[in-house]
């Protein structure tokens, strides 16, 4: 568990996604040595599902404590996570809104 983030405002989510999405996507052309987004979109496949697989775990848990800071914190980890997922499949967030859009028909 990391340190819970303090003073947080509301936000646009979003305008919040789509910047750091598109942040994401920038990494692409980054170092790996440098920045831990590039690794994760250019290394070994596994260690970014098994990130994926983590950082949802640490969400349930934090449910099942019922701890709101911590569900936020860890929900955050994993959007990031879901995100950078995204990113190296090449799933763009304007397809996967058609998705939902669609299912909610």
């Amino acid at each position: 568990m990391g340190v819970r983030t303090a003073n947080v405002q509301p936000g646009n989510i979003g305008e919040t996604l789509e910047s750091l999405a598109a942040t994401i996507h920038g990494r692409r052309d980054a170092s790996p040595e440098e920045s831990y987004t590039a690794r994760l979109l250019t290394d070994v496949e596994d260690e970014l599902l098994k990130k994926l697989a983590e950082e949802s775990s640490e969400v349930i848990m934090a449910a099942k404590d019922n701890d709101h800071d911590h569900i936020r914190y860890e929900a955050g980890d994993l959007l990031y996570h879901l995100l950078v997922t995204l990113e190296r499949y090449g799933v763009g967030l304007d397809e996967l809104a058609g998705e939902l859009n669609a299912r909610m028909k």
